[in-house]
């Protein structure tokens, strides 16, 4: 008689159902263990959710494997049928070719025998399913699917990876994150494994291998991000992932790396600036981080490649060789907040999320329209929650919101400056955060990236204006009294309108921004902060951006000091590393951009 599979683990010890955190175990030795949990029988996986018409079962019989697609209304017995027909037709294929393999060129095929389906039922708790339960009702788990001599194990929606895959680049010394979604499962209780192909001329015994385990591959390490050493140099890696939620696991996958590990560039610009951020900052402090990373679109562009960066070589400008020095960059700061410019929509969802939330992180993005980049806001989530988010596009902000009517009418005043600042697609992401350690206590993020044209300061003041005047009215509605954490690159220098709006309060109608693009777009006003006077927590560096024409500074985070001092900044990268080789971007620095980085620390 047929057990019930719940009751078969139920039986099992428990060690053999809680994986320890300290083993790692072959292919061979997962299987086996699967088999061992599913009483030795082979799983039959059944996806199959409310309001969905068809439900997926999925399968292997020698060695093929069977995707079926079903109504869930279907009575069972039309399904069963379907599978044995299934299967009939592989197995007189298989032994139709291997007829043929031993046939001389001569010979005539002889005639094959009708091969007859296999007989193919369901049971459940030992009964047999009648054929006339819907597939719905029928595919239980638990239950047991029986093709000819051979059970399976129903396993309905089980952990399963929806989609996985390897970074196209591999970097001795750098954080491989996969990219990683699962469906019915956690992924902090998925197993990884990591293996290296072995040399051409290795033996088993000299790669020291382990029974069961894969020939051509050797072990190398375990765990959801894997740093490959220069031993991996010339060789491809491998990771078996296995989907899991809690002691419920589900079919391993394996993904191996389209091309060899490669070498690093050696010392990077970050790496010294490491040492300061081994640890997270001790609530309550909190580690925020400001850096534009160069849009992949910007990057390509035939006038970076040979106005803007001639100097860099072109490979280190391929957004597969940046990707692997952010990630490291990143992953070695620690950070609690990341605020994040010129983020590619498909390097936030393929390649930066897979890592940040490996590294802890949870994020955020805000495209900026017709540029098909914008904005990402990372945050811990072990010390933050995600309360609200109040994203604008500045420009639309201006002419669509009352609080900005009378800033709208100064502008009105000149049609030309107006048709500028209006055809800005310019976003400001604001996220307000809550502390964990201490709820009630929030925080108002706020991350921009403001217009970018040398004599656009005028533009910029307008800009800075619609931003403040919004933080002030959504943290006056959201969170009195949170303070605004303001990051981003500001494209402004300390002698700029918009730093003296910030730091000051005001700007007089005197300045020189307003002129900065001409008489014939100039415009004179007073422009008032609403917030009271904010600091740059990185005070006031010599250069943020250094390119070969240019370096100054123009990236901040400003913070209010009344709410949050600063505890600790973070030293920028020495003059001789950002001009190791010429400017930025290099083969050792990702951007033409330097990270900002520094602890904050709530005032009492």
């Amino acid at each position: 008689m047929l057990n019930r599979l719940p009751a078969v683990l139920s039986l099992l010890p428990r060690r053999l159902l809680v994986p320890s955190p300290k083993k790692t175990l072959s292919g061979a030795c997962c299987r086996r263990r699967l088999l061992l949990l599913l009483g030795g029988m082979e799983p039959a996986v059944v996806r199959c959710l409310p309001g969905e018409p068809k439900l997926t079962i999925s399968f292997s019989v020698d060695g093929s494997h069977k995707h079926m697609l079903r109504d869930q209304d279907e009575p069972l017995g039309k399904a069963l049928a379907r599978i044995a027909n299934n299967v009939a037709k592989g197995q007189g294929k298989a032994k139709k070719a291997k007829k043929h393999k031993g046939q001389l060129p001569c010979e005539a095929p002889p005639p094959q025998q009708q091969q007859q389906p296999a007989a193919v039922q369901l049971f459940f708790d030992g009964d047999e399913v009648p054929d006339t339960v819907a597939n719905a009702e029928a595919w239980r788990d638990g239950a047991v699917l029986r093709v000819g001599r051979v059970q399976y194990a129903v396993l309905r929606n089980a952990p399963a990876f929806t989609a996985a895959e390897l970074p196209a680049s591999l970097l001795a010394g750098f954080p491989a994150c996969p990219k990683l979604e699962v469906e019915f499962g956690n992924l902090d209780d998925c197993e990884f494994t990591w293996f290296k192909e072995n040399a051409a001329d290795t033996s088993p015994e000299d790669a020291g291998g382990v029974e069961g385990q894969d020939p051509g591959w050797t072990q190398v390490g375990c765990g959801r991000v894997h740093v490959p050493s220069n031993q991996d140099i010339g060789f491809r890696l491998k990771l078996r992932c296995t989907p899991r939620d809690g002691s419920r696991g589900g079919l391993a996958k394996e993904l191996v790396s389209a091309g060899a590990v490669e070498a690093g560039p050696g010392m990077c610009t970050f790496d010294n600036r490491h040492a300061y951020t081994v640890k997270e900052a001790e609530w309550p402090a909190v580690r925020v981080v400001s850096y534009n990373i160069l849009a992949d679109i910007y990057a390509q562009t035939e006038l970076s490649k040979t106005v803007l960066y001639p100097y860099c070589a072109p490979y280190a400008l391929q957004l597969d060789y940046r990707q692997n020095l952010i990630k490291k960059e990143l992953a070695g700061y620690n950070a609690d907040i990341v605020c994040l410019q010129e983020v590619d929509k498909g390097v936030f969802v393929d390649s930066l999320t897979p890592s940040m939330d490996a590294f802890g992180l949870d994020g955020v993005f805000r495209v900026k329209e017709k540029q098909h980049e914008g904005l990402t806001t990372f945050y811990r989530r072990s010390k933050f929650r995600l309360l609200s988010r109040h994203d604008i596009v500045l420009s639309e902000a201006l002419t669509s919101d009352p609080i900005h009517s009378e800033l709208l009418e100064r502008v009105s005043a000149n049609g030309a400056l107006k048709d500028k600042i209006l055809h800005r697609s310019t976003a400001l992401q604001v996220s307000f955060l809550e502390d964990l350690k201490e709820p009630g206590r929030k925080v108002c993020v706020a991350n921009t990236h403001l217009y970018w044209h040398p004599k656009g300061g005028n533009v910029r003041l307008v800009q800075m204006g619609v931003a403040l005047k919004h933080l002030s009215h959504v943290i006056g509605e959201v969170a009195p009294g949170a303070p605004l954490l303001f990051c981003g690159d500001f494209n402004s220098t300390p002698s700029s309108g918009v730093f003296q709006l910030v730091t000051e309060t005001a700007v007089p109608q005197q300045h020189a921004d307003w002129s900065s693009s001409g008489p014939e777009e100039s415009c004179s006003m007073e422009l008032l902060s609403g917030f009271p006077p904010l600091r740059s927590a990185c005070n006031e560096p010599a250069y943020t951006n250094y390119v070969g024409g240019f370096h100054g500074c123009l990236d901040y985070i400003f913070v209010q000091p009344d709410s949050m001092q600063v505890e600790q900044m973070i030293p920028l990268p020495s003059h001789q590393e950002v001009t190791t080789y010429e400017a930025l971007p290099s083969v050792a620095h990702p951007s033409d951009h330097i990270a900002l980085v520094c602890d904050l620390r709530w005032s009492p």
